[in-house]
């Protein structure tokens, strides 16, 4: 008997997996125990074993494709065995509605039951059946399309920059397809099918969303019309859709007595499922959110920035007849006014959006509160000329604290820990994050395990990651996994600020320059010294006042008795 391989869950936080590979093709046969393809979760890149005995006999979702949990993968069964009547309840890759063959034809005679009911409220004195559904085409189509992949962790959409393969061309696997600019560096964007490049469906400067369709490679011939609209869930070019013509009548005419919203007239909804569950925790009509993928397809963004509509009070204000202003037509608004002299709208980034939404979200989602304390440097000062003249690579202020910050973290945990809704996570590691300024906005690669790095090693990566920084050549691994930030204007001549935590990070370090004050002994003799002021901003959530001043007390010490962090 054929048996269904759905989406597992991998992990706590998973909501769907992508196809990384297929080690199994249709056809195959299988054993339970053998593993059939590759699957990248929110967390990693693991193994999907088959639970079953038999011949894959189908293949849903191909390689890059993301699946929602319990979405329908593959068919494993007997060679040759039908296997269509599994897929009736799930081919719109989720949980079937039933346990048995059997409740199909009820489920469906209930379902259009609902249907008619919903046309008859709308148009009682018309009969209206359902529309059917597209047919989908047999056609075997050689060639796959190419999506936009997710190439970092706060990636929503990316920019192509350009291309580097016209339609025509002929691709191999691992050939540059295109330059796509994401909120972090511009990368390249390598094809994984030998073929053709059939099909170009974005303009270089054009944003795509994640998981977006940007391109169709396979052989010189292949449907790709037939292809991408299999792809988009739509009616296939040249398929005929049974009873079509008949029932476009009606539907024209109950449209044109009263507007049917997406929900009313049974349209199946296009949204990830990301965006679905958060339209659902924040109460929100997901078909009253228009989208911006693929298609029209609702992602989380769209969810983001969702503004219901304000409720018109119109019909109370008409109530009082009587009165004259009542029945008045209400003045239009008046147009805002133009802008005035000389200016420039500039596009804004993949960077700055992120920078954007993700600090916004930080601060008026985190209770920030500040701790500010002052440093003397004196003996940082003095020490430093002194490990220069023996360093591999200059060290720097900015270096030194990197250091204390990391060692005062371990010994003080719970600074370095992460709100997680319903939990807090604390790191067992110390990943320092360094905000860097580019010409675009702001990186912050990551120093890891810094604790265990000398102050030179800590030197060298940091002028590595900064030069990769402002080259716009930093990979995922190099900003990824931070636990705790710093972010330094004092060579800029700033004596102190106040920083946005950076998510998911529960704390931020500002610091300010080194600045020469006067100083006064014990009997009031005057004399100079050097301060440096930082300020904590920590989230309130994880962090309370005591916690931070302690944690900050701590890295003053480290600070002015620096041969401390030395031994």
């Amino acid at each position: 008997m054929a048996e269904v391989i759905r989406m597992p869950k991998m992990s706590d936080t998973m909501e769907e997996g992508v196809i990384a590979e297929w080690h199994k093709k249709v056809g195959d046969k299988i054993k339970s125990g053998e593993i059939i393809a590759e699957v990248e979760t929110d967390k990693a890149t693991m193994d999907l074993e088959s639970y079953y005995d038999g011949t894959l006999l189908y293949i849903g979702v191909q390689k890059g494709d993301a699946v929602p949990i319990d979405g329908i993968m593959a068919v494993v069964g007997n060679e040759g065995e039908d296997y269509k009547s599994l897929l009736e309840g799930g081919s719109e890759n989720g949980k079937s509605n039933g346990t048995s063959t059997e409740a199909a034809p009820e489920a469906k005679a209930e379902t259009a039951a609902v249907e008619t009911a919903a046309v008859e409220t709308v148009t009682p004195d018309k009969e209206e059946k359902p529309a059917p559904a597209p047919a989908k085409s047999t056609e075997k189509i050689n060639a796959t399309v190419v999506r936009m992949p997710k190439m970092s962790d706060t990636m929503e959409e990316g920019t192509l920059v350009s291309w580097q393969k016209k339609v025509g061309d002929k691709v191999k696997s691992g050939d540059i397809l295109a330059e796509v600019e994401t909120d972090k560096a511009t990368m390249e964007l390598e094809a994984y099918e030998d073929g053709t490049l059939l099909y170009v469906g974005i303009k270089e400067g054009e944003a795509v969303p994640v998981d977006g369709i940007i391109a169709v490679i396979g052989e010189e011939g292949a449907n790709v019309d037939a292809l991408l609209a299999r792809e988009n869930g739509e009616a296939e070019p040249g398929v005929d859709t049974p009873e079509s013509a008949p029932a476009s009548a009606p539907a024209a005419e109950a449209s044109a007595e009263k507007p049917v919203s997406v929900s009313d007239s049974g349209d199946r909804i296009k949204a990830s499922p990301l965006a679905k569950k958060l339209a659902d925790e924040k109460g929100i009509n997901i078909s009253q959110v228009s989208g911006s993928g693929d298609n029209g397809r609702i992602v989380k963004r769209d969810v983001d920035e969702f503004k219901p509509a304000a409720k018109t009070e119109a019909p109370k204000a008409e109530a009082p007849v009587s009165e004259p202003k009542a029945t008045a037509p209400a003045a239009p608004a008046a147009p805002a006014a133009p802008a005035t002299g000389d200016f420039t709208d500039l596009p804004i980034s993949q960077m700055r959006k992120t920078i954007a939404r993700r600090l916004s979200d930080s601060l008026f989602t985190a209770p920030h509160f500040y701790v500010t304390m002052e440093i003397v440097m004196d003996k940082a000062m003095a020490l430093r000329p002194q490990l220069n003249e023996v360093s591999p690579a200059k060290i720097s202020f900015n270096d030194m604290v990197i250091k204390a910050c990391a060692v005062a973290l371990k010994q003080h945990p719970a600074v370095n820990s992460a709100w997680l809704g319903d939990k807090i996570r604390r790191y067992n590691y110390v990943n320092i994050g360094v905000a860097v300024a580019v010409d675009e906005g702001l990186l912050v690669p990551v120093i890891r395990d810094a604790d265990k790095k000398t102050l030179s090693t800590i030197s060298a990566e940091v002028k590595d990651l900064a030069g990769k920084a402002k080259d716009k050549k930093l990979q995922p691994k190099d900003w990824e996994g931070n636990t705790f930030s710093i972010s330094n204007l004092g060579m800029f001549g700033v004596d102190e600020f106040t920083a946005i935590i950076n998510p998911p990070d529960s704390c931020i370090l500002a610091i300010g320059g080194i600045k020469k004050v006067a100083a006064f002994k014990e009997d009031g003799t005057v004399y100079p010294t050097n301060i440096m002021k930082i300020t904590l901003s920590a989230d309130h959530r994880v962090v309370d006042g005591a916690l931070g001043a302690a944690f900050l007390n701590t890295v003053k010490k480290l600070l002015e008795e620096p041969m401390s962090m030395l031994v």
